[in-house]
């Protein structure tokens, strides 16, 4: 069997032609129509694409504004933790001086009793000098003045045996006794 019809070609052509005047309206249209479905198509690409690329940049923007967050958090974490390790350095430091402080001031304060209770020996070793010196003074004065009591009192008294005399005046060494007449003599 074969396939091939025949055609009059003439007829054909005038339909064709009919069909033509008639169709261009229609392509036109159906142009339009492709053309606007194409547009329309093309529009809804673009906007889902800026959809989808508002919606990424949104989603970049959250996660970035969480990872500052984050990182903010942390560094404030960070910022309190050198503050306290700074504040407790400071304190131990404050705590350390003043340690050295009071132990300096407490060998400052020996240091000056020592030096007081020397100086305080050294005076006093000096006024009991000088008290010693004062009262030896004093005793030799006394010990010349007693010897010129007794040598007065001596020549006072009317004349005793010697013996009497020795006794009275104690320790005396004997001295050649004078007489009333011999004290008037001289």
């Amino acid at each position: 069997m074969t396939r091939w019809t025949w055609v009059d070609e003439e007829q054909l052509l005038e339909q064709l032609d009919l069909v033509r005047l008639s169709l261009p309206e229609a392509f036109h249209e159906a142009d339009a129509i492709v053309r606007q479905k194409e547009e329309l198509f093309l529009q809804a690409e673009q906007y889902a694409q800026e959809v989808v690329e508002n919606a990424e940049r949104r989603a970049a923007q959250i996660l970035n504004e969480m990872g500052i967050l984050r990182q903010a958090e942390i560094e404030a974490q960070q910022m309190r933790q050198q503050a306290q390790q700074e504040c407790e350095a400071a304190e131990a430091q404050t705590i350390a001086e003043i340690e050295r402080m009071r132990r300096q001031a407490q060998q400052e304060l020996e240091e000056m009793q020592r030096l007081a209770i020397a100086e305080c020996e050294e005076i006093q070793a000096g006024a009991d000098e000088y008290a010693d010196r004062v009262l030896q003074e004093m005793e030799r004065q006394l010990n010349e003045m007693m010897r010129v009591v007794r040598n007065g009192r001596q020549q006072l008294q009317p004349e005793a045996p010697p013996r009497a005399r020795e006794t009275t005046s104690g320790n005396q060494s004997a001295r050649p006794s004078s007489t009333k007449s011999d004290r008037t003599k001289s």
